[in-house]
């Protein structure tokens, strides 16, 4: 009989994971991540342990190793085929062997598997990568720790085999804990990090702040991805730093050489800025497979994922400019969309699309995103709309790289913005697409809402279409780049854009170099310089050669024949840089083989699968949170409140003095609002976009004075009698956002310009004048 003692699975079979231990070391924008897996074999027969888990789709995995007692192995990047090859041999000859590889299917799921653990025996294995931190909206720097790996649906078409099979449980169950610690150096001063994960305090190692320590509290279950954001002070700067090569590799290759990492920020000329589109085609795609019914996240008031879609699509339909066409697509096992083709935006179209997506549910059974991008690519493009697609996933896929194949092959055709949602959606195909698809990806996690994520995509769609984009290298006489990224073919207003090059030649280390970021921009030529030390960092190690080699290995891959006939010239080169830089690669595995006694194990060696987290899928939402105290909600909109009357007075009130009845502040009505507890909140903000009109107004009538909590006889008795009760409704509305919902401007901010638009063309230049600071 098996002993079912201490940890087991949900099918009642021991756990050999105890523990997890993981060091970052943050350096600026990179992060090196050291993981230590725990194994402890409690069964009376020996046994090989199988962990199927998530890393961050852009790492680059450089090391693998294990320690069992006091015996240390180093394992060897090789060819896939033959790791697996020397890894049955080990295990049949009786000696111990380990394996790491990353799924054929998906670069961002990868397998381990700790062979021939003796009865009593404990393995300690570690792993290495490292990765570019994301720069999020504030300009924090988000380091996500993924834990949870969601069962990922395959097309019916695919082979079993091809599949890697996931052994999970519910996120709350998982049975192994994690321990983390953070190094943070940083040429800027570092001013905080934050975690929706408890952490102790920050402890600063120096006067100046550069360098601190931060970690995880004790007892930390790994049972929900793990994300940190790091803040520095003036961290939205361009940067850029040189890593020597290693005197160990071959002079003039790439790991020889050394390597510069440029970190750019280009800044769009303000008379562009200022504008945003009237014109465009926007394909709005949205997952509505079964796993759309999980909540958000694990807390308590969590809304569903599904939910969240259908407001987030309501903000995007009201955001809309007047005249350009849109469409939506709801996809699971099949796909459907709203119109045969791209219809014209107007209040019509606006209302029966408006209709439909408060219709959806998460009803459509697997998530097959392949089937629906090939229709909306099969259609001809609208001549003067410049194709958008937007899509919302939480990323259940096995396909990964067919989809992002088929993306690259139309990149010539639109702009993609993709937008993972809730835990465990896979970074591979969230990041691929709109890099593959010259867009923006966002994830939306934890407590986050999705709608200020995804009015910040819409944004950058709305920006003229960045166009010739061309990399100009000033360096000294004797020394030449090899571009190691793919090439840079999209830019948005402050946006972050990583470039890696090879210096190869000979030159002084005290010398400068500089590149020249040029470009066309709404018909403007465009030009972003910055000048550099050739002198390399110390201390760097060799994490920006080997991050350098991953994103020319991820290019490569993506060139290897995907879904067709392999490029076998192309897959030697993927095979030889891998093995060169020691990244793992599509076609590499690392292998390390412990030698022992040589006598075969005897007795059956018993397969064990590690279990990771997976969101529970939930048939209706989790109850919502109470009401916070006086110095909650209520407090904060009397602090915005007061903070943006100035602004309302200067710019509306001039012209609707009695306007101001909407934003006056009395604590009676404060105390009111904070006396509700346990009633759910009526979202406002969403009942007052719902109700304004595709032109960008507002008509004056009860549902709208219902929002305003006012009633019809004290609107009437303020409404001035030569107003055009429209003009003046759509000002309410206004006034009412600016001094209400100041805290969700990044929400509004682009519909509530649709509707001072609105107003100008109403009220002429002078109301222009009066409505000038609104935007």
């Amino acid at each position: 009989m098996v002993n079912c003692c201490g940890l087991v699975t949900a099918k009642n079979e021991p756990v050999p994971l105890k523990g997890v231990e993981v060091e970052v070391h943050v350096k600026g924008h990179v992060a090196t991540v050291t993981s230590t897996l725990k194994y402890v074999n409690e069964e009376q027969s020996p046994i090989e342990a199988v962990f199927v888990f998530p890393l961050p789709g852009d790492a680059a995995v450089c090391h693998f190793g294990a320690k069992i007692g006091d015996a240390e192995v180093v394992a060897e990047l090789q060819d896939k085929e033959k790791a697996r090859e020397q890894y049955d041999d080990a295990l049949s000859s009786g000696h111990q062997a380990f394996l790491l590889e990353e799924s054929d299917k998906s670069p961002d799921v990868f397998r381990m598997n700790v062979g021939s653990l003796r009865p009593g025996e404990s393995a300690a294995v570690s792993l290495v990568y490292i990765i570019e931190l994301t720069v999020e909206a504030d300009h924090a720097l988000r380091f996500c720790l993924p834990a949870v790996l969601n069962p990922r649906y395959a097309p019916p078409e695919t082979r079993l085999a091809d599949v890697p099979q996931v052994t999970s449980v519910p996120a709350a169950t998982v049975p192994y804990t994690l321990s983390l610690k953070v190094h943070l150096s940083s040429p800027q001063p570092i001013t905080k990090v934050e975690s929706k994960c408890p952490l102790e305090p920050l402890t600063f190692l120096n006067a100046e702040k550069t360098l601190a320590e931060a970690s995880l509290s004790s007892g930390h279950k790994f049972n929900q991805d793990v994300e940190l954001l790091f803040y520095y002070q003036d961290a939205h700067q361009p940067t850029a730093i040189v890593e020597a090569g290693s005197a160990k590799a071959e002079p003039g290759s790439l790991m020889g050489d050394p390597v510069v990492l440029l970190s750019l920020y280009p800044e769009f000329p303000a008379s562009v800025t200022s504008s945003l589109a009237t014109c465009g085609e926007f394909i709005l795609v949205v997952d509505r497979s079964g796993s759309m019914d999980c909540t958000m996240h694990g807390g308590s008031g969590a809304q569903m994922r599904i939910d969240s879609a259908r407001d987030t699509l309501l903000l995007l339909l009201k955001s809309l400019p007047m005249g350009c066409y849109f469409n939506i697509y709801g996809f699971g096992s099949h796909y459907e969309s709203f119109f045969p083709k791209s219809v014209q935006y107007d209040q019509k179209t606006m209302d029966a699309a408006l209709k439909k997506v408060q219709e959806m549910k998460a009803d459509m059974g697997g998530t097959e995103i392949l089937q629906p991008l090939k229709d909306i690519y099969s259609q001809p493009c609208l001549p003067g709309h410049p194709r958008q697609v937007f899509i919302f996933t939480d990323g259940e896929v096995w396909n990964t790289k067919l989809v992002l194949d088929l993306v690259k092959s139309n990149a010539h055709s639109h702009r993609c913005f993709s937008f993972g949602i809730g835990e465990g959606a896979s970074t591979a195909l969230i990041t691929g697409m709109a890099r593959e698809g010259s867009g923006h990806a966002q994830f939306i996690t934890g407590t986050e809402r999705m709608q200020p994520k995804v009015m910040q995509s819409l944004r950058y769609a709305l920006q003229p279409a960045v166009k010739d984009i061309s990399i100009m290298w000033n360096l000294p006489e004797g020394l030449s780049v090899t571009t190691l990224s793919p090439p840079l073919n999209v830019i948005f207003q402050g946006q972050r854009a990583l470039l890696y090059g090879q210096l190869k030649g000979q030159n002084s280390s005290d010398s400068e170099g500089s590149v020249t970021v040029k470009y066309n921009l709404a018909e403007q030529s465009v030009s972003n310089k910055l000048s550099f030390s050739l002198k390399p960092a110390g201390d760097t190690g060799l994490s920006l050669h080997r991050l350098g080699a991953r994103a020319l290995l991820r290019s490569m891959e993506q060139e290897c024949g995907i879904g067709g006939p392999e490029q076998e010239g192309l897959k030697e080169k993927v095979l030889q840089l891998s093995l060169q830089s020691g990244v793992i690669s599509s076609f590499t595995s690392f292998i390390g083989v412990l030698k022992g006694s040589g006598k075969a194990v005897q007795g059956p060696l018993l397969h064990r699968d590690v279990p990771t987290g997976h969101m529970m899928r939930m048939s209706c939402p989790m109850p919502q949170a109470s009401r916070s105290a006086p110095r909650g909600m209520a407090y904060r909109k009397m602090c915005a409140r007061s903070q943006a009357m100035p602004m309302m007075d200067a710019c509306l009130v001039q012209s609707y003095p009695t306007t101001g009845f909407l934003v006056d502040v009395d604590m009676a009505s404060v105390e009111r609002e904070a006396q509700i507890d346990a009633e759910p909140q009526k979202d406002l903000l969403l009942q007052l976009i719902g109700l304004q009109k595709a032109s960008g107004s507002w008509e004056l009538d009860s549902s709208l004075i219902t929002v305003f909590e006012k009633t019809e006889e004290e609107v009437a008795k303020q409404t001035p009698s030569q107003a055009d009760r429209a003009v003046f409704a759509t000002i309410l509305a206004l006034v009412w956002l600016h001094g209400i919902k100041m805290e969700a401007q990044s929400e509004w901010q682009i519909l509530a310009k649709k509707a001072a638009a609105w107003v100008r063309a109403q009220k002429g230049a002078a109301m222009e004048m009066r409505l000038i600071r609104l935007n």
